[in-house]
């Protein structure tokens, strides 16, 4: 019974309603065989149902069977009346549960699967006896044309009624409508019954006595019918399971697009599946009845954000708010992942929801400026679920909102953003519609569990990357040479330290720059040496590695660059004027060994760009060459292992969803 109360009330309702129906039926159809004793004749027919019950054929695709049997169930009416098809009926389905092992299902699923054809058989053959006016055929027989037009809609409603009543609790248990359901899954079982009408037809009008002859017509027809339908189920059933292959090779498509859209943007681990949860249940709560588009919304909820392929790595995972510029660059993802996936053909349309999930209801959206109805539906269902799961979830740049935060936001942009209709529907059934489970709350060591701004190479290769691209203009080299001057003129690093930074300066517009050594006795990184506004502020100031922005680039010994400075230095990147927004950080390593972080800060919202990385780390090349020496006079050996040097993993992710 506690699968019983799990049901949804309308669903508990509709059950209890047809089960309470067909317990009805059954005993009145018993007290009126009682009452009017029908002969040992339908004895015969009972045999032969609960014999032909047996072979039955498994319906593909849906949770039925059928069989012969449905000949002695028209048969028993035909000959006796309304009541002894219910008995007749109820036979044999109790024989088809028994053979499909009713151990284990619920009780609620066996009644209504016993009651639904008892009420089905005897309201349709109520309503053949009244409306043709034919006596049954053990009172009076009925030659064969006038019985031929009653018959029909005696089969009609019988079969309307059966699989009605099945069709209906379906589509209140999957919320999908009944009639939709009907007709995928029960319109053809049609012949079923039409067939054993027809034979049924053949004996009650040719021997009003069943015997051994009539058995003998009778058998091979029915055989006849059973190996057919075993036959033609078994190729449907093979076909169907070569398109379930066919599916999963899809989907096994999708989730590898999916994972390399993970694997870049890995912020957005579990938004997708999240994603695809809400647009799918809003779908269908919003009207969506078509398979084929609730299909297309499935796959592209995984898929939309395939185009950040092509979005460079420091700005799809930059903590912090994108600059204009680099705005216009994560525009274009929406179209170029439409692109990428008009290569594929599709069943269902999902190139046009990835294209346009970012169109906004008023027009003023990207990439077509499509305005209200002109979106896809699919469209508008995926940018207000996006949003929603994007506002709830953390991000290095802010907590996660709550709901409810999260609703007031949807609130705000209804109807300039996205489609009221959508809007309203999703609010009244996020709760219902919610991913089983949510993203783990974050820890203080929150950017530990972050990815890099962007993958950098070792520093053998930066080293060789960093001349080539260096090579190509003047002012650059020159400054390195310069370096390599004061740093071979200097061998005291705190002596030449306003001299390097100054040369920086000339090239990487900044207001703060900080050297951290790394202390192996604590494992942290130490602001040492500071140039700039707000330089005392930032003395000795002491980080764990893969804490804030500059331990993480000690713990990973990677580059990141235009993250929001307040991440690193907190309420002294405000205080500072002008106060300071972005920040380009790398590691200063020797040997693979880490020595130290060199970051630098900005005022200005452009942030850095990826010339400025590009120097700051062939400067930190000859910069930590140059500290390790520093390092190892304050008191720790250069050679001695460093903790630090355990590199550890970690997640960033972009200020957009």
């Amino acid at each position: 019974m506690d699968e019983f109360f799990k049901l949804a009330p309308k669903v508990r309702a509709y059950v209890s309603v047809v089960v309470l129906l067909g317990a009805a039926t059954v005993l009145y159809s018993l007290n009126t065989l009682y009452v009017s004793p029908i002969g040992t004749q339908w004895l015969i027919l009972a045999g032969l149902t609960l014999l032909t019950g047996s072979f039955t054929v498994k319906v593909p695709a849906v949770n039925a069977h059928i069989s012969v049997s449905e000949t002695f169930v028209f048969a028993s009416v035909l000959l006796f009346g309304p009541a002894a098809g219910a008995i007749t009926v109820l036979l044999e389905c109790l024989v088809i549960l028994f053979w499909m092992k009713p151990q284990g299902r619920p009780a609620h699923r066996v009644l209504f699967n016993l009651a639904a054809p008892s009420v089905s058989i005897w309201l349709s053959g109520q309503a053949f006896f009244l409306t043709s006016g034919i006596a049954p055929y053990a009172q009076a027989a009925t030659p064969l044309p006038a019985l031929f037009l009653p018959l029909f809609l005696f089969t009609t409603l019988y079969f309307l009624l059966n699989s009605g009543l099945v069709a209906f609790v379906v589509a209140l248990e999957t919320g999908k409508s009944a009639v939709q359901v009907w007709w995928q899954n029960f319109t053809w079982l049609s012949v079923t019954y039409f067939s054993g009408a027809s034979v049924a037809a053949l004996i009650v009008t040719y021997t009003r006595e069943l015997d051994f002859s009539a058995l003998a017509i009778m058998v091979p027809l029915l055989v006849v019918m059973y190996l057919t339908f075993r036959t033609a189920m078994g190729r449907v059933d093979d076909t169907n399971k070569h398109l379930t292959e066919l599916n999963r090779l899809y989907l096994s498509t999708i989730e590898t697009l999916a994972m390399a859209i993970d694997a870049k943007d890995q912020i957005t681990h579990g938004h997708i599946r999240r994603v695809q949860s809400y647009a799918v249940g809003l779908a269908r709560r919003v009207g969506v009845s078509e398979e084929k588009l609730i299909r297309a919304i499935e796959a592209a909820a995984l898929l939309h954000d395939m185009g950040k392929l092509a979005v460079p790595e420091y700005i799809l995972n930059k903590p912090g708010k994108l600059t204009g510029a680099e705005f216009e660059k994560m525009k274009v993802h929406a179209s170029v992942g439409a692109d990428i996936l008009s290569a594929i053909e599709f069943p269902y349309p999902v190139v046009p929801i990835v294209r346009h999930h970012h169109e906004n209801w008023d027009g003023t959206g990207y990439p077509a400026g499509l305005k209200g109805t002109d979106i896809p539906i699919g469209a508008r269902i995926l940018s207000v679920v996006d949003c929603f799961d994007a506002l709830t979830s953390d991000r290095p740049y802010r907590p996660k909102l709550s709901d409810d935060d999260a609703i007031a936001i949807l609130l705000e942009r209804r109807g300039t953003m996205y489609d009221p209709l959508i809007v309203d529907t999703f609010i009244r059934v996020h709760t219902e519609i919610a991913p089983a489970a949510h993203d783990p709350a974050p820890t203080e060591s929150m950017l530990k569990d972050i990815t890099t701004a962007a993958a950098q190479p070792r520093e053998s290769e930066q080293q060789t990357a960093g001349f080539e691209n260096i090579a190509a203009g003047s002012d650059e080299m020159r400054t390195v040479f310069e370096l390599t001057t004061i740093l071979n003129e200097q061998p005291n690093f705190s002596q030449s330290v306003d001299a390097i930074s100054s040369k920086i300066r000339r090239l990487i517009p900044f207001v703060l720059a900080v050297y951290f050594t790394y202390d192996d006795t604590t494992d942290e990184i130490v602001a040492t040496y500071s140039v700039g506004e707000g330089a005392l502020l930032v003395r000795d100031m002491r980080i764990a590695p893969g804490q804030r922005l500059s331990g993480w680039v000690a713990a990973n010994r990677q580059t990141m660059m235009n993250s929001d400075a307040v991440l690193d230095l907190g309420e002294v990147a405000k205080s500072i004027n002008p106060r300071l927004r972005t920040c380009l950080s790398t590691p200063l390593l020797v040997q693979e060994q880490l020595v130290g972080v060199f970051t630098v800060y900005s005022s200005s919202s452009d942030g850095f760009t990826e010339d400025h990385r590009r120097i700051i780390e062939m400067a930190a090349r000859y910069i930590g060459m140059s500290l390790r020496p520093a390092v190892a006079k304050d008191g720790a050996p250069a050679d001695r292992p460093r903790l630090g040097n355990r590199p550890t993993s970690g997640r960033f992710g972009p200020s957009i969803h």
